[in-house]
């Protein structure tokens, strides 16, 4: 495994911004709190379950296991990297437990299909969940035609967004331009890497990231808070990847 290390980000003011959409060939999305919005609480119940297992595995209270879960998230971009760094932990383990939830608060999107499906070029999801968390999510949604592959935390020998290694290895497993590609992001210090790989950069500010913790207009081309009502507006008369409004989020 990779030695890992813990991540350095300076904080600093988001940005709204422009892209171009003529030039995008290949479309790359998060999926959790991206493909649907947080208020469904899905991630919740993940939170929920990475803290039990840590409560399990080092014998804590549940303060003191979610206070090393959030800073385990904080330096290597997941508790599981933490998680198995510091302790061993068998990812798989890890994975098939925390991903063992309740599916049904996501229900079908036909905005989003219908979006997807008119939308032209490649289409893939880039996680750090892992694939069949991330088909069953898609499979919820009624969208897991539209995407051709998933990149994830298994495809990354488990070294998760923001480290660089999983944005090389996504550009050159799928044959990607970067020059070319956009990728679409609720967590905005997860665009850096892509930014500085030449990709266009959207990040969903839809409440998930509390205050926008490392938001830049130094990498971050366009912000939004809805992809599908984003999508839709993609290819409308007049209308191109800058011209959708910029409003505040909902309270989720």
């Amino acid at each position: 495994m990779t030695a890992a290390r813990p991540l350095e980000f300076s904080p600093a003011p988001a940005a709204r911004g422009v892209l171009d959409v003529d030039r995008i060939d290949t479309w790359v999305f998060d999926l959790d709190n991206t493909l649907y919005h947080p208020r469904a609480n899905l991630f919740a119940q993940i939170d929920q379950r990475m803290t039990a297992f840590i409560m399990e595995l080092l014998s804590l209270d549940p303060v003191a296991a979610r206070a090393l879960q959030k800073q385990y998230f904080l330096d290597y971009g997941t508790t599981l990297r933490g998680l198995m760094h510091y302790h061993g932990v068998n990812p798989r383990l890890f994975l098939d437990y925390v991903h063992d939830i309740d599916l049904t608060v996501v229900g079908p999107d036909a905005a989003l299909a219908s979006a997807l499906e008119r939308l032209p070029g490649r289409k893939l999801i880039f996680t750090n969940g892992d694939a069949p968390y991330a088909r069953r999510v898609l499979e919820r949604l009624g969208v897991a035609a539209h995407f051709e592959a998933i990149h994830d935390i298994v495809a990354t020998d488990y070294v998760p967004k923001p480290h660089d290694a999983p944005y090389d290895q996504l550009l050159a497993e799928h044959g990607i331009d970067a020059s070319r590609a956009v990728f679409v992001e609720d967590m905005a210090r997860n665009l850096l890497p892509a930014k500085a790989r030449g990709m266009a950069t959207v990040w969903v500010n839809n409440g998930s990231e509390k205050g926008g913790l490392n938001a830049s207009p130094d990498y971050i081309d366009l912000e939004i808070i809805d992809v599908p009502a984003w999508l839709s507006g993609i290819g409308l008369s007049g209308i191109g990847l800058s011209d959708i409004p910029v409003t505040p989020a909902p309270a989720s």
